[in-house]
């Protein structure tokens, strides 16, 4: 398994990322808003150790259950659409990291409801960053081989049932992987973070996010 640690300054972080987070779109937010984001994004950047690591392995697509080691996930029709064609698969993980969760517990105590909201969108806004990275250092490494990647896919989204991150984390070979551990009920701790599926070859395609193939309305790509 390759992990990679990452700094926050790395992730150019902008106002605009976190407005798009918090759902403001083609207007601004008042200045007190503004203001609290450039003092967040200032705070946060510095101190943070964002780390993704991922693991290459073979399986297949057999109807709407992808075979990784023998073990079977029922990812659904969506995603394996999507995966059809893979002559692997990469498990992946990516992470805020435990720093950015001890900062939120400190800004907790403080009270201030604005920086507690502000800082839980920065923090998915950090852990997608740093699953975006999970790409594109996947795509560097592939490209020798005339291979490209599909989209990532994590448990919990397109049909894909949460409880299967448990069997998913089993085959990670480093555990627990990145510093990331899994709860009874299937959440990641730290809480901002990423798992899931990367397949690759040499004719699978990588496409725009479509919310017309899926009816989870609370998927984090509807937002964008």
């Amino acid at each position: 398994m390759q992990t990679f640690n990452i700094t926050g300054k790395e992730l150019n972080i902008s106002e605009e990322d976190l407005f798009r987070e918090m759902g403001y779109r083609s207007s601004l937010p008042e200045e007190e808003i503004r203001e609290e984001s450039r003092r967040l994004i200032r705070r946060v950047s510095p101190c943070i150790q964002p780390r993704f690591g991922y693991y290459r392995t073979t399986g297949r697509t057999e109807g709407e259950v992808l075979i990784l080691d023998a073990l079977p996930f029922h990812t659904g029709k969506i995603i394996n659409r999507h995966l059809k064609g893979s002559e692997a698969f990469v498990l992946f993980v990516a992470t805020a990291g435990r720093e950015f969760e001890e900062l939120q517990k400190r800004e907790k105590q403080q009270g201030d409801p604005l920086a507690i909201y502000m800082l839980d969108a920065l923090g998915s806004i950090i852990a997608e960053k740093t699953a975006d990275r999970v790409e594109e250092q996947l795509a560097r490494e592939i490209v020798s081989d005339g291979w490209k990647h599909t989209n990532r896919f994590s448990p919990g989204y397109c049909g894909w049932p949460l409880a299967e991150q448990h069997p998913l984390f089993s085959l990670f070979p480093r555990q627990p992987p990145c510093d990331i551990e899994l709860t009874n009920s299937s959440l990641m701790i730290p809480i901002k973070s990423v798992s899931g599926i990367i397949g690759v070859g040499k004719e699978v395609k990588k496409y725009s996010y479509s919310c017309g193939l899926c009816q989870a309305t609370d998927c984090y790509k509807r937002k964008k």
